[in-house]
């Protein structure tokens, strides 16, 4: 196992492959509870993505609510400031190397700005926004001005992390997706993929939150190694190493991972995968009480907190392809 890494690396790399301009929703609390939305673009079937995992390794009755029931929950500021900074590095790679400055960077923010305000509910986050000069309560929202000055303040510091002009990545937002012999459909999003001369894979994660301490790194890691599993399985190259980027701090986590622990994250995924099938068979979702908690949209249906959920929906689990029960199993 390789030990994890703080500090900086270069990978030169080759093949431009111009990735699709898609925003996501990216959380900045380390846990990243509704980080990421690649499963809101719908699976041909029920499959396993990083987050859904994490959220069912976290609480399974929040995996039923988000992939099941699909109760909405509230955009914050924190989210759509994730997805503006990866909007923004995304489309910076649309750009001539020469040209992948921090003053060029900041000239994106304005036009993607201006495309995520018309998403729904996103306005409402400024609706009571604080204005300078004007009193307001504590928990007011900042005022957009000021919101879109700390956005612009992470992308500045991506410069502090990587120099954009060495690199043209192989993908962007790039799906990512495999079938694993007992038919588990893994699939999710990468935020960047570069593929050096000799073939050498990087696997690249912005993060708008800070760096998490020492006993946190493996959870921070788990999508990655999910990411480097699919691309094994795809490609038959075991990346070369993992990268997170820590924005808010201007830090850099890298790992580089090994087959054998690839495997060994496989068998992990497929247990989670049989726990959430059969879950889903009974309807026997559980909470479980954490600090996450306090993040969750859900604790008025949440049992943990004295709610009662909604009817287990059997028949829309049916129809979106999951087993509504569990399998008869005949005894010579």
């Amino acid at each position: 196992m390789s030990p994890i890494r703080r500090g900086h690396s270069e990978l030169s790399v080759v093949r431009p492959n111009l990735g699709r301009m898609t925003a996501m929703v990216h959380d900045e609390q380390v846990s990243e509870p509704a980080a990421e939305a690649e499963d809101a673009r719908a699976p041909r079937r029920p499959s396993l993505s990083p987050s859904r995992a994490a959220d069912f390794k976290t609480c399974p009755l929040l995996y039923r609510f988000r992939t099941i029931d699909r109760l909405p929950e509230r955009k914050s500021l924190a989210a759509v400031r994730g997805t503006l900074v990866h909007a923004v590095l995304e489309r910076l790679y649309d750009l001539p190397a020469p040209r992948r400055t921090v003053e060029a960077a900041q000239e994106l923010l304005a036009p993607a700005w201006a495309e995520l305000r018309e998403e729904p509910g996103v306005a409402d986050l400024f609706a009571v926004a604080q204005e300078e000069g004007r009193d307001s309560t504590p928990a007011a929202p900042e005022s957009v001005d000021a919101w879109l000055a700390s956005a612009g303040k992470l992308v500045e510091r991506y410069f502090t992390l990587e120099d954009p002009t060495r690199i043209q990545p192989d993908g962007r937002e790039e799906l990512v997706e495999v079938t694993l012999p007992d038919g588990l459909l893994l699939r999710g999003y990468i935020d960047r993929l570069d593929v050096a001369a000799n073939g050498a894979l990087r696997v690249v994660d912005y993060k708008t939150g800070s760096t998490p301490r020492e006993a946190f790194e493996g959870k921070a890691l788990f999508q990655m190694k999910f990411y480097a599993l699919v691309l094994w399985r795809t490609r038959g190259v075991v990346a070369s190493q993992l990268k997170l980027l820590y924005l808010a701090d201007g830090e850099a986590l890298t790992y580089a991972p090994d087959e054998g622990e690839l495997i060994r994250f496989e068998r992990t995924l497929q247990a989670i995968w049989s726990a959430i099938e059969r879950a889903v068979a009974t309807g026997d979702f559980r909470p479980n009480k954490t600090r996450l908690c306090g993040w969750c949209d859900h604790q008025a249906v949440c049992p943990a907190f004295g709610g009662t959920p909604p009817a287990f929906p059997a028949e829309a689990a049916a129809a979106a392809g999951w087993q509504t029960r569990l399998p008869v199993v005949e005894l010579d």
